[in-house]
């Protein structure tokens, strides 16, 4: 997986600056927005680890990432008051992670379309669990107590407060991706998209190393799911549907498969089409389709290959 240049994180790193300041000028709505950007970056990232390290297409992310957010609901309900994020953060990625261990031995059985389908038809079960019983407040879902940042919080230090909290949990997972695809680990995974049955011949283990990086893949998901529920306090069974999984390979493939950076880059850019579709017309979906459709033709290596790429 490429990693930016240092010119490129310097820039990353500048950007997360002018987000940081945001609080100084920017309106409450802006910086919605950003965080909103910055969610679907995380949730992009723990895609672009199987996609873009060990060359696995999964739907079965949404899943994870909703389970990250339920289990925000779930905690609440059973302390009867707003759960710690100390205790909540760390506990949606335990059981996206579960979950993803759970699924993976079987859906890596499969390559391929069949692996696609497998993780497919693996994200609707779950979906529908949630979608056709109580368990998770129903099919039209229910709103929720915010974790409890250990400080109290007025409307007006909310929206920047949950701002810069996604950007240091955002900026702590590109990190981890960063350190974690400079070890052997990752490179045994580029390995394994390069050649997996070369890998295999010179003796590493390929089945439990594309499970290690399900699984990983499967608890950032749920952070990135625990953050989302930070920031709208509502969760409902969408959240898992196989559309929000598209969503995020979408971004993914905007920003440039293979590009660690590019989910960053993908998100943003994302999120500032769909704006710019609303701000011209209803008809939003038709003008973000367009966009990203020449811009998925002309840009190959998409959005991280202009100037971010080594």
């Amino acid at each position: 997986m490429r990693c930016a240049s240092l010119r490129g994180n310097l820039l990353l790193a500048a950007a997360a600056f002018v987000i940081g300041c945001m609080p100084l000028y920017a309106t409450p709505y802006h910086m919605q927005l950003a965080s909103s950007a910055m969610i679907m970056a995380m949730f992009a990232l723990s895609l672009q680890l199987l996609v873009g390290g060990a060359g696995m297409v999964s739907l079965a992310q949404a899943a994870f990432f909703g389970l990250g957010a339920y289990v925000v609901y779930l905690l609440g309900r059973a302390l009867g008051q707003p759960p710690p994020i100390l205790l909540s953060l760390p506990t949606s990625a335990a059981v996206a992670g579960i979950a993803a261990a759970a699924i993976g031995p079987f859906a890596l059985r499969t390559r391929g379309f069949f692996f696609l389908m497998t993780t497919l038809a693996f994200g609707q079960m779950l979906y529908f669990v949630l979608h056709d019983t109580p368990i998770g407040g129903g099919a039209d879902g229910v709103f929720i107590q915010r974790p409890d940042l250990g400080f109290a919080l007025t409307r007006a230090s909310r929206t920047p407060v949950f701002l810069l909290t996604n950007l240091a949990v955002l900026t702590a997972m590109y990190a981890l991706l960063w350190w974690l695809m400079h070890t052997l680990f990752g490179h045994a995974i580029l390995g394994i998209r390069a050649n997996e049955d070369r890998m295999r011949a010179m003796g590493h283990n390929v089945p439990g190393l594309k499970l290690a990086a399900f699984i990983i893949a499967g608890a950032l998901a749920g952070i990135a799911g625990h953050m989302a529920a930070l920031n709208d306090a509502f969760v409902n069974p969408e959240l898992l549907g196989w559309h929000r999984s598209a969503e995020a390979l979408l971004i993914v493939l905007l920003g440039g498969i293979g590009a660690l950076h590019g989910p960053i880059l993908g998100a943003f850019a994302y999120t500032l089409i769909g704006e710019f579709g609303r701000s011209i017309t209803e008809r939003q979906r038709l003008v973000e389709g367009l966009v990203i459709l020449v811009a998925v033709l002309l840009l190959r290596r998409g959005l991280a290959g202009l100037r971010f790429s080594p």
